[in-house]
């Protein structure tokens, strides 16, 4: 069921709620994505927890009033949705770009939380932009750098916008067999609903911008210098990542390895690509819940 919360930013926050214990796990999605893409973990994971999703501006149910330009507009949304709703926010799990989102969020803020938790997460340095060859292939030599060039992208931004505003399901499932569900699908109910869920997103090209462009590290990262930031991320950080994704490749990982300091712990997820809810949702349950675990 549903829950929508009015923000000060202007903004209508649709999210999700799974009962549970006194310690509640804000779970923030990624691109392409909303709450919904979390079911299976809320219906499995230890009831000890208290779940609270949320779908992003411009995804699933929530509104789209204010172009989104950054990843720290994000990590601004999620700093008023915890706010207005009171969360005493004992841990944050971010997936792909939501784990981008969780690590700016815990750098702007202090005490956000007392573990943060990285599923395929994009890079401390961001997720590169290429334009695309005419084989379909990344042209690694040409990094798009403004919010013009990635929205007028016609190989990769027109292609997914077009699918999502003419709600195109079998585009949609074409290009997700090929980068996110490699290992495993979806039950076929479960995946059409997931689809359907993927339509509603309204800011593809805003998304790709902002993590083209972000980068908390202290290197440059082809396009931009770093701030920095990471090392105002002073909690404990668990770092989860498939040895057959696609999409966040093993060494944007090893970036974020790298860059964070402190107390940071790394699970591999094996025979996991992009979606481990899907491919193993036991070991990924079992990686999280070891983990909250410990003291």
């Amino acid at each position: 069921m549903l829950h929508y919360v009015d923000l000060p930013l202007g903004e209508t926050i649709a999210y999700r709620t799974r009962a549970g214990g006194d310690k509640t796990i804000l779970l923030i999605h990624g691109n392409m994505v909303s709450s919904k893409h979390w079911d299976l973990l809320l219906d499995n994971l230890d009831e000890q927890y208290t779940l609270v999703p949320l779908d992003l501006p411009g995804f699933g149910q929530s509104t789209y009033n204010h172009q989104i330009n950054s990843i720290e507009d994000f990590a601004k949304v999620v700093k008023e949705f915890v706010d207005e709703l009171e969360l005493d926010v004992y841990a944050i799990l971010g997936w792909s770009m939501g784990g981008a989102i969780g690590m700016q969020y815990c750098a702007m803020y202090d005490q956000p939380c007392e573990k943060l938790m990285l599923l395929a997460s994009g890079s401390t340095r961001g997720y590169p932009f290429y334009a695309t060859n005419p084989d379909g292939t990344p042209d690694v030599s040409n990094r798009l750098e403004t919010y013009d060039q990635i929205k007028q992208d016609p190989m990769k931004t027109k292609v997914m916008e077009a699918a999502q505003q003419n709600g195109d399901k079998e585009t949609m499932k074409m290009v997700w067999d090929a980068a996110i569900y490699t290992q495993k699908k979806p039950e076929p109910n479960h995946y059409d609903e997931y689809l359907e869920d993927i339509l509603t997103q309204r800011n593809i090209a805003e998304c790709y911008h902002a993590l083209n462009h972000f980068n908390i590290s202290h290197v440059h990262n082809g396009l931009v210098d770093g701030t920095g930031d990471v090392d105002q991320i002073d909690v404990p950080v668990l770092v989860m990542h498939g040895d057959l994704d696609y999409v966040v490749l093993s060494t944007m990982k090893d970036e974020i390895l790298e860059d964070l300091t402190g107390d940071v712990e790394y699970v591999e997820l094996t025979n996991c690509g992009h979606s481990p809810m899907v491919d193993d949702l036991s070991l990924l349950t079992e990686s999280i819940e070891n983990y909250l675990r410990k003291d």
